[in-house]
């Protein structure tokens, strides 16, 4: 068996990964010349980081990472509204990773290159068409090396190439619009003075204006500063609202203003605005959950499938788990010897779409944050203690219901890892529905 994977982003070299392990041929193909480290910050949650174990990884990304200990809430006047443990903290088996996009990206990409050899990852190969038939699958790529089309044949393809997706475009060129939340993101990397313990992440305000920050490494050890990710989230005028562009540079001036007083005993949030050499724009969208994802002998994985706000820390989580439910299906099909490739895609598919479509929903109803917005809502001025407004168990049921949804709930992550890391069903239909 021979699988094409369309994308080099962290779901599809992920896979490409898992397949190799499996003992099953597969090739990358990455539209971009060149992979460079670009982006800023994400957060790698334990289920996501038991994946990576699995494959061999946990100390390339450690050395990169930091182990998130604490996960804060705080109302926009400073004001703790929830707190928890989290990763080797909170009694999981494995960490939770802050880390740098790019590093994360290169070191799966080298890690690829080590294992599966350097004729397996191609870049400078953008989708444009596939055919099907009954033995397999011939996708035509544009090499932007030579401006030639180039014919690839293999079993099946996944699309793993983002949430512009151009194998999803293939199957869905009209009414898939991306979904604008109203609300705009910008993001960077400070080098400052670490906060709290230096490993904490938190979050402060409320769905319309929001603060999110949290080191992606250990101290530099030249002067003792750390690099600090943050998230400057505000809703806009509809009418103001500024081109759909990713990586769009902007100046902190379009919104530091409405962060200008969030200065507090442990940190100044707008000397981190400030002390950031790049702000980038990106706009909060997502896209509505499809109706299917597998077409015969073709299916979609990560953004490609259910691009979602980042909220709860999850886009790349829920591909790196698409990548081992899709790994595990194929290793399953050889060793049943009467399956078909689409059987093994429909189950994929059977399984990710509904979790990943949940997932998505949720995450417009501000997913775990919503607790910021509960205490806007019932106390905008403050309060003297937060359960005079939201009642503890309140707070805990909000927490433990997103991790059940996403798959991350302590109880169920060890139990996966004590069955061998077989993975647990994320939800039951009684989860799904609250």
């Amino acid at each position: 068996m021979k699988v094409t994977i369309v994308g080099a982003g962290i779901g599809g070299l992920t896979l490409a990964l898992m397949l190799h392990q499996r003992g099953i041929d597969c090739e990358v193909f990455e539209s971009v010349r060149e992979l460079k480290p670009l982006g800023v910050g994400i957060n790698l949650l334990p289920h996501a980081v038991a994946e990576m174990t699995a494959i061999g990884m946990l100390d390339t990304l450690t050395a990169h990472a930091i182990h998130t200990s604490a996960l804060h809430y705080y109302n926009v006047h400073g004001q703790p509204i929830w707190q928890e443990p989290r990763g080797l903290a909170a009694g999981y088996p494995v960490p939770q990773l802050s880390i740098h996009r790019g590093e994360l990206q290169l070191a799966l990409a080298d890690e690829v290159v080590r294992r599966l050899g350097a004729q397996c990852l191609h870049t400078g190969m953008a989708f444009e068409s596939l055919q099907q038939d009954g033995q397999g699958v011939t996708a035509r790529f544009r090499n932007r090396h030579s401006s030639s089309v180039d014919e690839v044949r293999s079993d099946l393809l996944i699309g793993a190439d983002g949430i512009h997706s151009a194998v999803r475009h293939f199957f869905y060129p009209t009414a898939d619009e991306l979904r604008f939340s109203g609300r705009m993101l910008w993001r960077a990397i400070t080098d400052a003075e670490p906060y709290l313990d230096g490993k904490t992440m938190f979050m402060a305000g409320h769905q319309d204006q929001k603060f999110v920050c949290y080191p992606i490494s250990e101290p530099l050890r030249r002067d003792g500063r750390s690099r600090i990710n943050w998230i400057a989230e505000l809703r806009i005028d509809q009418s103001d609202r500024p081109p759909m562009d990713w990586n769009r540079q902007v100046s902190a001036s379009v919104f530091e203003d409405r962060f200008a007083t969030w200065k507090w005993d442990w940190i100044d949030i707008p000397a981190i605005i400030r002390g950031a050499e790049a702000i980038y724009e990106f706009p909060l969208v997502d896209k509505d959950p499809l109706p299917r994802w597998t077409h015969e002998r073709v299916s979609l994985l990560g953004d490609a499938a259910h691009p979602m706000y980042p909220i709860g820390s999850n886009g790349s989580a829920q591909a790196i788990l698409d990548a081992r439910c899709v790994a595990d299906r194929l290793v399953a099909l050889d060793a049943r010897r009467g399956g078909s490739t689409e059987l093994a895609l429909k189950e994929y598919e059977a399984e990710r779409l509904p979790v990943t479509a949940g997932i998505v929903l949720k995450n417009r109803l501000n997913g775990p944050e919503q607790v910021m917005q509960i205490a806007h809502e019932r106390a905008p001025a403050g309060f003297a203690h937060i359960h005079d407004v939201v009642p503890q168990q309140e707070l805990e049921e909000i927490s433990l219901q997103y991790k059940r949804l996403a798959g991350f709930d302590p109880a169920a992550l060890k139990a996966s890892q004590s069955s061998g890391g077989k993975a647990a069903p994320a939800t039951t239909n009684q989860e799904k529905q609250s």
